[in-house]
């Protein structure tokens, strides 16, 4: 095996990239009030969603050790990739360069790289899979480090919460301005930075004029891409994942759209009815 991609499990991966063993994710681990679980195949979106709800606490996340992602690096692999949340937003970047440095001491004949996403979720998975395809196409360790971070730098992030609770919850939203929002029914429209940071793009009153915003930032930033492809992460809402996907079609063009539903991390940053898309 010539390579090994290892991503955190804020990036949801396609249930073919789970049966591939130069895939693997490394799970962080989420906390309501008492209620602990690991971010990985146990993880139950309905029961994690019930107990967000109920709680009158901001969930909480930690990221993984440096010795899980030291433990996912042990393989035959030559090439070892790490893709990770937004170090604006997690530890778990500085905690797989710590992995790393551990790991290249004791295997020093190996390369590995970690990438920053300045992402979250799907766009975690699009870096992944633009590492795959330069692994696949024959390109060198060191251009395929080059090109996916060109690739990161490119990449936007674009997101609609149908509640605001976790954003107040955690201190990014004040609870006067949550509840006019909830009152007067306003969506923000969201974005990352090219840091990786959450920004706002804008707002709208009601679910369907968000996302309807949110498709026109989306054609204003990026345009037609034949050549990328566009993915969308859905929390608890496929037919609503659906809708944008028809929107998006309408009015651009992308070699692919693919549609996954949110693990842990994401389903904490999404809550139930977000949408979230990368490109």
């Amino acid at each position: 095996m010539g390579y090994k991609i290892i991503v955190d499990s804020c990036g949801e991966l396609p249930e073919e990239l789970k049966q591939d063993a130069r895939f693997q994710s490394v799970p962080l681990e989420l906390d309501v009030d008492d209620y602990h679980v690991v971010d990985d195949e146990s993880f139950c979106q309905a029961e994690f969603l019930k107990k967000v709800k109920e709680s009158p606490n901001c969930p909480k996340s930690a990221c993984p050790s440096p010795q899980r992602y030291y433990d996912a690096f042990q393989s035959d692999a030559q090439h070892i990739y790490v893709v990770t949340l937004s170090a604006r937003l997690s530890g778990s970047y500085n905690s797989a360069q710590t992995a790393k440095q551990m790991f290249l001491d004791d295997f020093p004949e190996k390369k590995v790289y970690v990438f920053n996403s300045c992402s979250a979720s799907i766009g975690e998975t699009l870096i992944a899979l633009k590492v795959q395809e330069l692994e696949e196409a024959g390109c060198t360790f060191e251009e395929i480090v080059e090109q996916t971070e060109s690739y990161i730098s490119s990449q936007q992030t674009f997101f609609v919460l149908e509640t605001l609770d976790t954003l107040r919850k955690n201190g990014r939203l004040s609870n006067l301005k949550a509840f006019v929002a909830n009152v007067l029914n306003i969506k923000p429209v969201m974005g990352s930075t090219p840091e990786g940071e959450i920004c706002q793009l804008g707002q709208a009153q009601g679910m369907n004029k968000a996302l309807e915003r949110m498709v026109q930032e989306i054609r204003n930033r990026t345009g037609n891409h034949g050549d990328r492809i566009l993915a969308i992460s859905h929390c608890n809402c496929p037919q609503r994942a659906q809708r944008v996907q028809e929107k998006i079609e309408k009015l651009m063009k992308f070699k692919k759209i693919m549609i996954l539903d949110t693990a842990g991390v994401s389903s904490m940053y999404a809550n139930d009815g977000g949408i979230i898309i990368a490109v």
